[in-house]
């Protein structure tokens, strides 16, 4: 039953606690007092300040307040320092008349109303202390190089604790290192002291945070002697100093200065910092490592600090509880250290502090008080401030260890319950209240809210509602056709709806009812869902020369109905406010980038609603700064050691050392290249020269360029030695046909190895029995020998020498004395005639002793005397072909054809050309013709035309006719059939009959001999119609029969014209004087004086007639069928001759519609006013 009961009780805890979290009762509201805010438990003051003790509430009423010290009351009122601030508990010190720590004690809050009380925490009040160091005389230390040092600290106890930090007089920090640090305590470790650890000004700081206040201890001397310095100074340090007189010490395995032994024990708080530390010392300086016996180190929380000397681990958990072991290490040993950790806990929360509970009459409720800690800690509970067995018994509450139930509460069962927990280590404290009260449901959340997200996110539209009994949430959207209370939407205790993936179509207007017993509330609210703010093209990474611009680039793409703000970040921070910085909208622009504007930088896109950012980083690059520190070592006759540091390489790795040396004795001020080395090495082994005086430098090169050069080193000197090596490229050749030119590339002074360099020059004639002949020439690159025989071989060899001796034997180079002009011609020269413009010529060789020189080749020497037709002069220009080597034959191309040609052919060496062959003869056969020198149209006609041409220039031949060939071609360029036509040799010209009229031909003329047919001269015309057009028309208008026709026209024309005026004066009919009864007005209305015509039948000036002209009655003209109408030729179809000749027609036509209509109007007969007015034209 127990068990069950207990089973109940966790349910109905695991509910209520749900619900009380929505719940915020309403300051309108009755309600006890809740302590809203406290100053801390430990609360340390400043003594120049007043003291101000916070605790303020709230309730319903408004709450009052009290105080205790020390478990008493503390009455405000009758301490006239004191007061307390208006509508607050919190209580203010007025230490101007008094001291600080009069008011040191443990003070609590008391808040009260008629529905109950609150308590605060315990409050400590103490003042923050920052005493001096006491006064005392530091004596000077003197230690011997390489032993372990410890400079205490010893600060003042000061509340809280200082700040320790070591720094020299000039408040300068002390460098630190795994050799040299600060320890946890504030003592200044040296693992092992060097001589340059001397200084007299070691001095430990201890900064007060609460006062603001910085103090000093004493200077420490400290003074680093070697062992010749000891035996100097003993002496006088002895009387009145520290000595450590043993001897420097040597190297030795680590040993722990801190912490002793080999183990120790550790005890930390849980939710604390648990700091570590191994220091040891030794010679070299020891290594430091951390292991966790029982497992690893925590992930994420553990870091190794102060050159792995500390090792800290933030927020300990009872799983960091176990052996700790640090190692230190150097090349000679190892020692271990083991540090037991166990893990103590204050009181801490399980799942938070007991909640208030607002409950309708009737209602059940639980408050749960649950927490752990180590030692277990204890439960208590209070009502009111009064222990909860000494206040007053309710039925409806029960007490169960760290809960208490509420069971069919009923009105005035309100009150504020306190849960105190402790332990060895700390309590916790918590009020909560229970208020009791029939309230209607309401809505906390503002009407017609917009609430606004991004899509895709998660929005969460409010319905804060108080009521009791705990109204119930329902969400409806637009129509409310359904309630919200399933997929894709989540409705929280606290009645917030949550939409998960918010999208376009969720859009629109919510509306949330709130339900209890005693009604109904509803609130409409709004959701907005806007489209998220996307970097579309983010900053790329920059690897940039110092000095130069960079751009960071930053596109955006937003919600146009949100307002964006672009802001950059450099590191994490603020950038810099200098104008180099130009931030556009999407866009970063740094002017003469500097080293310190390398860094991460950021581009931030903020809306109201959401952010978007990207980063890059920019590295500036720069040359590297030159090396440093050249050194020589490992001196040697041909080589020496050098070292070096390499400088600075501002963020591009070194590629490459170039090492570089300038000879003082050969070639001051000139610097050579020596060697090259990997950026990864400082050291390079350099091969010498003898007799050269060395001075190097070095210079590193980077991905931007080469650095300056280094400081060169030291001046090196290498001795003198015979030549290593003799001259190269020793060679014999003649300037003269009895002369020998030996020449040689001298040494240099760098391989002259030592002074007085001089060669031994030797030769001899390459024969059997021939020897040596042997001069010594001076430092010089050549020597002449006079006297040789043309062109005779000879073995050579040059030697160098010095004052140390001669070089090595050389090798036998070999050469040739002078050259001569060749004595003989090539003999038995022949030709084979290819074709009419190719032939071959042949020739024995010369031989060689003929030639007295190196054979370069030979020359054919040709020329075209003339043509071999009668009409052609001769030609005397001369054409020469040159065949290199050893050529016993020749081409001779581009020759013309049916010519007679001549040629010779001579042998030429390095001296010049041989005699010339007797000269031969050969002719050329017959080719094709060239063009026609000229083809044109003359006498174009209708149907024919004439061509005439010339001969070609080339006739290469006898020409045996011509061939034409022609063809038409259309407006399209398509060309017709061909015609062809054979003409004889002596025509010059040609006319064509019968050929289509106004056409466009094409003609083709080549001449011909026997080889075949030559290019053709072509040529375009047009069959013309213009002059026999004009011809025809001249021919009729002068014929006498066609005047007496026109005469007949005329007569007859008059003729008519009189008939018309008798039968008008009879009262006959026609088409005029019907239209004349047609109008209403009778009236007969006279002709136009202008042009003879009836005023009611003229036409507009726009339809006039030409003079000479004949209109047919229907106001149109038929078209004849005469051939010769302009028609056929193209010149429009307007107008048209007649048979004699004339021309009949208008320029400008009439409009359909008009012509139709006076078509009808006379259709009966010739109007005798158009008569009239033809006879007036050809009169």
């Amino acid at each position: 039953m127990e068990r069950k009961w207990r089973l109940s009780i966790s349910l109905l805890v695991h509910f209520l606690g749900h619900v009380a979290t929505a719940l915020e009762v309403p300051l309108d509201l009755p309600q006890p007092p809740t302590i809203t805010n406290q100053s801390p438990k430990d609360y340390i003051i400043d003594p120049r300040e007043n003291i101000v003790i916070h605790c303020d509430a709230k309730g319903t009423p408004h709450p009052s307040f009290s105080w205790t010290r020390n478990g008493t009351h503390f009455d405000t009122d009758k301490d006239p320092n004191v007061s307390l601030k208006p509508e607050s508990g919190t209580l203010v010190v007025d230490i101007s008349r008094v001291k600080a720590e009069q008011y040191e004690g443990t003070y609590q809050c008391t808040a009260r109303n008629i529905h109950g009380t609150a308590i605060s925490s315990n409050i400590v009040v103490r003042q923050s202390r920052s005493p001096l160091w006491s006064k005392e005389k530091i004596q000077d230390i003197v230690v011997p190089e390489g032993v372990s040092l410890v400079l205490p600290c010893e600060p003042p106890t000061g509340l809280p604790p200082p700040i320790l930090f070591w720094m020299d007089s000039n408040f300068q920090k002390l460098p630190q290192s795994k050799r040299v640090s600060q320890s946890l305590n504030g003592d200044f470790y040296f693992s092992n002291v060097l001589q340059e650890d001397s200084r007299n000004d070691y001095i430990c700081y201890a900064r007060f945070t609460h006062t603001q206040t910085i103090q000093q201890k004493q200077p420490i001397k400290v003074k680093v002697l070697n062992m010749d310095a000891i035996n100097d100074t003993v002496a006088a340090l002895y009387n009145d100093t520290d000595l450590f007189s043993e001897a420097p010490a040597g190297a030795r395995e680590p040993t722990f200065l801190v912490p002793s032994g080999s183990s120790s024990f550790k005890t930390v708080l849980r939710g604390h910092t648990l700091e570590m530390e191994c220091i040891a010392e030794g010679l070299p300086t020891p290594e430091i490592s951390w292991t966790k016996v029982s497992g690893d180190l925590p992930s994420g929380r553990a870091s190794e600090m102060n050159y792995n000397k500390t090792l800290r681990i933030l927020d300990v958990s009872e799983s960091d509880a176990g052996e700790y072991r640090c190692t230190a290490r150097n090349e000679l040993g190892s020692a271990r250290h083991s540090i037991h950790v166990s893990v103590t806990a204050a009181p801490y929360w399980i799942r938070g502090a007991p909640r208030n509970l607002v409950l309708a009459p009737g209602e059940n409720g639980v408050l749960t008080c649950r927490a752990s800690g180590t030692p277990k800690p204890t439960v208590t509970w209070t009502m009111n401030g009064v222990p909860i067995e000494n206040s007053p018994k309710d039925p409806s509450r029960r007490v169960e260890d760290d809960t208490i139930i509420f069971t069919d509460i009923q009105s005035g069962s309100s009150a504020v319950y306190q849960c105190n927990i402790s332990n060895v280590h700390g309590y916790l404290l918590s009020n909560a209240f229970v208020n009791v009260l029939s309230e209607p449901p309401r809505v906390l959340t503002p009407s017609n809210q917009v609430n606004q997200v991004i899509r895709n996110h998660r929005a969460l539209i409010d319905c804060s509602a108080f009521g009791s009994p705990i109204p119930v949430i329902t969400w409806f959207k637009g129509s409310r056709a359904s309630t919200l209370d399933g997929d894709p939407y989540i409705l929280h205790e606290n009645g917030t709806l949550e939409v998960p993936n918010a999208q376009a179509r969720d859009s629109g207007r919510y509306t949330c009812v709130a339900r209890n017993t005693l009604g109904t509330y509803e609130n409409h609210v709004s959701l907005e869902v806007k489209e998220p703010t996307r970097i579309l093209k983010q900053p790329d990474y920059k690897v940039i020369q110092r000095g130069r611009p960079v751009v960071f680039e930053c596109k955006v793409k937003h919600d146009p109905t949100l307002l964006p703000t672009m802001t950059w970040l450099k590191d994490k921070g603020e950038l810099p406010d200098d104008e180099r910085f130009i931030v556009d909208s999407d866009s970063l622009t740094i002017n003469d980038v500097t080293e310190n504007d390398a860094g991460v930088y950021t581009c931030i896109m903020n809306t109201t609603l959401d952010h978007d950012s990207a980063s890059a980083r920019l590295t500036v690059v720069e040359r590297p700064d030159p090396p440093s520190d050249l050194e020589l070592t490992d001196q040697k006759k041909r080589s020496v050691q050098l070292t070096w540091t390499p400088g600075n390489d501002h963020n591009s790795p070194i590629q490459k050392f170039l090492i570089q040396y300038e000879d003082s004795l050969h070639h001051r001020g000139h610097w050579h290249n020596l060697t090259e080395v990997p950026g990864t090495k400082t050291t390079a082994h350099l091969k010498l020269s003898p007799y050269v005086h060395y001075t190097f430098r070095v210079l590193a090169l980077n991905g931007v360029g080469f650095s300056h050069p280094s400081y060169h080193s030291r001046v090196y000197k290498t001795d003198g030695a015979a030549p290593d090596e003799n001259p190269t490229g020793v060679q014999g050749f003649g300037t003269e046909h009895n002369n020998l030119v030996i020449s040689w590339k001298p040494l240099t002074g760098l391989q002259a190895n030592g002074p007085g360099l001089h060669y031994k020059v030797m030769w001899r004639q390459k024969a059997p029995g021939s020897d040596w002949t042997v001069v010594t020439v001076a430092n010089n690159s050549k020597f002449v020998v006079s006297g040789t025989p043309t062109f005779s071989p000879y073995e050579l060899k040059v030697q160098a020498v010095n004052d140390y001796g001669p070089g090595p034997d050389p090798p036998i180079a070999h050469g040739r004395s002078g050259e001569d002009l060749p004595i003989a011609a090539p003999e038995n020269v022949r030709v084979n005639v290819l074709n009419s413009t190719l032939a071959e010529v042949h020739w024995d060789p010369v031989p060689f002793d003929l030639i007295r020189g190196h054979l370069k080749g030979y020359k054919v020497y040709y020329w075209r005397k003339h043509s071999l037709h009668k009409h052609n002069p001769d030609h005397m220009e001369q054409d020469i072909l040159t065949f290199s080597g050893n050529h016993t034959r020749g081409m001779l191309p581009g020759l013309h054809p049916f010519s007679l040609y001549s040629f010779n052919v001579r042998v030429f060496n390095g001296k010049g050309e041989g005699p010339a062959s007797h000269s031969q003869q050969f002719k050329t056969p017959q080719g094709v013709p060239g063009p026609p020198t000229s083809l044109i149209v003359t006498n174009p006609n209708l149907d024919s035309l004439t061509l005439e041409w010339r001969p070609p220039h080339d006739h290469n031949g006898h020409i045996t006719g011509y061939t034409l060939k022609y063809q038409p071609v259309n407006n399209s360029n398509d060309l017709g059939p061909v015609e062809e036509l054979a003409l004889a040799a002596n025509e010059t010209s040609v006319t064509l009959l019968n050929l289509k009229y106004s056409t466009r031909y094409k003609f083709y003329l080549n001449a011909k001999t026997v080889t075949g047919a030559g290019p053709a001269a072509t040529q375009e015309a047009i069959t013309s119609l213009d002059e026999a057009v004009a011809s025809r028309q001249v021919d009729i208008a002068t014929q006498g029969w066609f005047i007496g026709l026109m005469c007949a026209i005329a007569l007859l024309i008059l003729i008519l014209l009189i008939i018309c005026f008798i039968q008008r004066n009879k009262g006959g009919k026609y088409p005029v004087k019907e239209k004349e009864d047609a109008h209403t007005d009778p009236e007969f209305q006279p002709m136009k004086d202008d042009d003879c015509t009836f005023g009611e039948y003229s036409d507009n000036e726009d339809h006039k007639p030409l003079k000479g002209s004949r209109t047919p009655s229907n106001g149109t003209v038929k078209r004849e069928d005469s051939d010769d109408s302009l028609v056929d030729y193209g010149e429009g179809g307007d107008g048209q001759f007649n048979e004699d000749g004339s021309f009949i027609g208008q320029y400008s036509g009439k409009s359909a519609s008009r012509d139709t209509a006076e078509g009808h109007e006379s259709s009966e007969a010739p109007s005798p006013v158009n008569a009239m007015n033809s006879l007036n034209s050809f009169v």
